[in-house]
């Protein structure tokens, strides 16, 4: 009886359009022993002559092997057996979809003898958390047949795509969309960088509940505050009342205005909260498949709490990295999970010492990590000094975009009143912005009676 893994090697070694289609796909992690031996010769003499090798390429090359002569003698038999029924091929697509089963079962397989090994210690290098993400890759194998996006053929399709709003989650603040030129695009990793107490989590925070309003499912995710301190800054926006009287109102009342906001969207609202620097992507993607499976929820968009106070997947600790490339990472992963569940992901990060006292911030202004702003496909950094903060104000800048031209979006102003959590337009000219940049913050002179004397 003939083997999948015998099958495989007889179409390597006889089917070009076999080998193109499916050979991208294979790594040596799907075969053991001799069989491992073999396609690791392939592929090198494969990737070095960009042709399938012959025969007797293959024969030679394992003469030249450092191997011993029982694995050497079943490496030898394998390919006899493939060169002898060579005209006996079975049907491509039927293998292929048969190629892709096996690389599939062969990768969970894999992955759960790894996660045995990471719960015995005998992988010192990953924790437990990785479990769920290796199994998830193992369930995801896919030989992906597209080959992507014609410029003649596909012009109709790029033509709607770029005019469906419906695939951009429009910002309740016209400052912010005509900064992103349109408002969040999908698969897409967005960030607000701003100082200490400038009010990063204040706009998410807004933002989250101004699209549950128009209807958008949100998920709030925290590192840094509980999941009450979440729902509480929401509501004050949506309820129109402060943070303080909130725990003011009486439960009729409470629970009154929450249903009378039920009644008018057909969004759903979400706030998790882990410890600080203890969550990573991989906690982030069980979440929002839990949220899936028993809550039927699927997220418009995703806010995280912020970027640098995450884990990183792929490093255990920050032993040996530097902050740069763990932090960067951390971008990376959040970005390819965006990709992963075709939704904009939006995060924060703060600005250096010496940026939160600058009018006009750029990307080095960006704490701990540049590399932050390679990852970010829309960055924006709010600002503010006392006379700003006297007048309930911020100027929002945009540093980095990959939806228009950057040169063309000036800085905004924007009102914020902390204690309703809310933001507005200020419809601000260039004038006046130019105006807030170029001035610098008055120095009040203390008067004598002020003066601590010690």
């Amino acid at each position: 009886m003939v083997s999948i893994e015998q099958s495989i090697f007889k179409a390597l070694l006889y089917s070009e359009e076999y080998v193109r289609r499916v050979l991208p796909y294979l790594d040596d992690s799907y075969f053991d022993g001799s069989q491992r031996t073999l396609f690791q010769v392939y592929k090198r003499l494969f990737d070095e002559y960009n042709s399938v090798p012959t025969f007797e390429a293959l024969a030679v090359t394992l003469q030249n092997e450092k191997i011993g002569d029982t694995e050497f003698n079943e490496v030898a038999e394998l390919i006899g057996e493939c060169h002898k029924t060579k005209d006996d091929l079975p049907d491509v697509q039927w293998l292929v979809d048969e190629t892709e089963q096996y690389c599939r079962d062969k990768k969970i397989y894999n992955a759960i003898y790894e996660s045995i090994n990471i719960i015995e210690g005998s992988n010192t290098k990953l924790d437990k958390h990785a479990i769920p993400e290796m199994l998830d890759e193992a369930l995801a194998v896919s030989f992906d047949q597209s080959i992507g996006m014609e410029f003649f053929d596909d012009a109709e399709r790029r033509y709607e795509l770029y005019n469906d709003d419906d695939t951009r989650i429009k910002f309740p603040l016209e400052c912010l969309n005509h900064l992103s030129n349109g408002g969040l695009k999908p698969k897409s990793l967005s960030c607000i960088l701003a100082g200490p107490n400038v009010g990063k989590s204040s706009m998410m925070s807004y933002l989250s509940g101004e699209f549950l309003r128009t209807g958008k499912n949100v998920v709030y995710i925290s590192m840094e505050m509980g999941e009450e301190l979440i729902h509480e800054r929401v509501e004050a926006n949506l309820l129109g009342v402060s943070t303080d009287n909130l725990k003011k109102m009486d439960r009729n009342t409470f629970l009154g205005k929450i249903d009378s906001i039920h009644k008018k969207t057909n969004g759903r609202f979400f706030a998790k909260e882990y410890p600080t620097g203890s969550a990573h992507v991989g906690h982030f993607r069980h979440l929002l498949k839990e949220l899936k499976q028993k809550k039927k929820f699927k997220p418009d968009v995703v806010f995280v709490d912020y970027l640098n106070i995450c884990a990183s997947s792929r490093y255990k600790t920050m032993n040996g990295i530097n902050s740069y490339s763990y932090v960067k990472a951390i971008g990376e992963e959040l970005r390819g999970l965006a990709v992963e569940f075709g939704i904009p992901i939006v995060t924060a990060t703060q600005l250096t010492r010496g940026g939160s006292s600058e009018s006009s911030p750029d990307m080095t202004s960006i704490s701990e990590s540049f590399g932050t702003a390679h990852t970010m496909d829309w960055l924006i950094a709010a600002t503010t000094d006392e006379v700003l903060q006297e007048n309930g104000q911020q100027l929002l800048h945009l540093l980095k975009t990959r939806w228009g031209n950057k040169s063309k979006a000036k800085p905004q102003l924007v009102n914020v009143d902390f204690d309703l959590m809310r933001y507005s337009d200020v419809g601000s000219t260039q004038e006046v912005v130019n105006k807030v940049g170029n001035r610098k913050p008055e120095k009040k002179e203390k008067k004598v009676e002020d003066i601590d004397w010690g």
